[in-house]
């Protein structure tokens, strides 16, 4: 099974072969939150075109980039702190990956994408939700008896002295 799955990888030139894709993208946080649909439903429509199946998808949310990046925006180069970031994992033709590419790096609303092959099944990381414990309002919170030489009231200064010298001598 192993050995198939490295031959196929191999013959990945070949024409006609359909494969399973997966396309992360970045959309510029300038474009309006009404327009970033309009952007995602460009990409989903040339996948359509070539005739790709859809398996999954994020939708695009407002996210803060880890370290700015610069974009094209009518002839002039600006920075940016966050983006629109989306993934969609689709099935589709070799070729498709190729159009999808030249198709991304035309479009200036969007700021970086990577589209790379990948599997059918779920690989994201599951959040196991941290267990809380249940604590009920009756309960009563319990409260340690003060000990004997605490509550003795006050100290002489005698005694203190004792004490200190009692405790540097060892």
């Amino acid at each position: 099974m192993v050995e198939e799955a490295v031959k196929e990888m191999e013959t990945d030139t070949d024409g006609g072969v359909t494969r399973i894709y997966e396309i992360g993208y970045t959309i510029s946080p300038v474009v309006k939150e009404e327009d970033v649909e309009k952007t995602v439903g460009s990409i989903r429509s040339e996948i359509e075109k070539a005739g790709g199946s859809f398996i999954a998808e994020g939708a695009p949310s407002l996210t803060r980039l880890a370290y700015e990046m610069t974009a094209g925006e009518s002839e002039k180069r600006i920075e940016h702190d966050r983006g629109y970031f989306g993934w969609i994992k689709f099935e589709a033709d070799v070729s498709v990956a190729g159009a999808l590419e030249a198709m991304l790096k035309k479009d200036e609303s969007v700021m970086r994408f990577i589209v790379f092959r990948t599997v059918r099944e779920d690989t994201r990381a599951k959040m196991k939700a941290p267990q809380l414990r249940e604590v009920k309002r009756t309960d009563t919170i319990k409260t340690t008896p003060r000990r004997a030489e605490e509550s003795a009231g006050p100290v002489s200064e005698e005694e203190l002295e004792k004490a200190l010298q009692d405790i540097t001598k060892e």
